[in-house]
């Protein structure tokens, strides 16, 4: 899979998404992060990518043409229906359900705007879809762009080492993820739960769910609303 991140600060995509198992999928040629500097295309001789906004107002905005000629460089590649996703607070919250639908493409675009953000012109010229990875406000969109990339990695096959993971985690089933422990089975008194050493699987994955469900109604009652909704609608 390739993601293709215009940014105007790709080294802070490279240095963080060059670790971990983000690192290791591109090291096994499972991924391939593709960072392009929209300042590389600015036809302004000091490369400037932002103006004053029409109508005035604080700060300033990233022009369209070298945001519109970064794309372009990267077109030709691209299969019709590659999801261009701007990340802004603008958009729609990112969840695990678009997290799924995005891993079934061969390529994604993501575009991170600085400043007070990016002439619209251009927006409506390229974009497929707004995504928002919640209601804050931050100075770019490069954090969002890899908070994406992490949580669509995780779901490219061999990506995990183990190939459970991703279906086990949360929200996958529309729950929280149960709590977890390891060694010691004790620590400053505290006891992990005696069914999770019994060895029975049964027991094991019933306490489980029904720690997810407690998990989910206690920290996310949303959440918890929707499963029961799901689940009515099924019965």
């Amino acid at each position: 899979m390739n993601f293709h991140i215009l940014s105007l600060f790709p080294e802070m995509i490279e240095g963080t998404m060059s670790h971990s198992m983000i690192g290791r999928a591109q090291e096994r040629g499972l991924l391939n992060i593709n960072n392009i500097n929209i300042r590389d295309y600015s036809t302004n001789k000091h490369k400037r990518v932002d103006d004053y906004p029409y109508g005035g107002g604080n700060g300033m905005l990233m022009g369209p043409q070298a945001v519109y000629d970064a794309f372009a460089s990267i077109r030709p590649s691209l299969a019709p229906d590659t999801p261009v996703i701007f990340m802004t607070p603008r958009g729609r919250v990112f969840r695990q359900e678009i997290a799924r639908e995005l891993a079934t493409h061969e390529d994604v675009v993501l575009l991170c705007g600085h400043y007070e953000g990016i002439d619209e012109r251009v927006l409506e010229l390229i974009c497929t879809d707004y995504i928002s990875v919640g209601d804050y406000v931050l100075t770019g969109g490069e954090l969002p762009a890899m908070i994406v990339v992490d949580a669509v990695s995780r779901l490219i096959p061999n990506v995990l080492s183990n190939a459970d993971s991703a279906r086990d985690e949360s929200f996958e089933d529309g729950l929280l993820e149960h709590p977890q422990y390891t060694r010691p089975p004790e620590f400053m008194g505290k006891r992990v739960p005696d069914i999770l050493l019994s060895g029975h699987h049964a027991n094991i994955t019933a306490w489980r769910r029904a720690a997810s469900e407690r998990e989910t109604r206690a920290r996310r009652p949303d959440l918890w609303a929707a499963y029961l909704a799901g689940r009515a609608q099924e019965e």
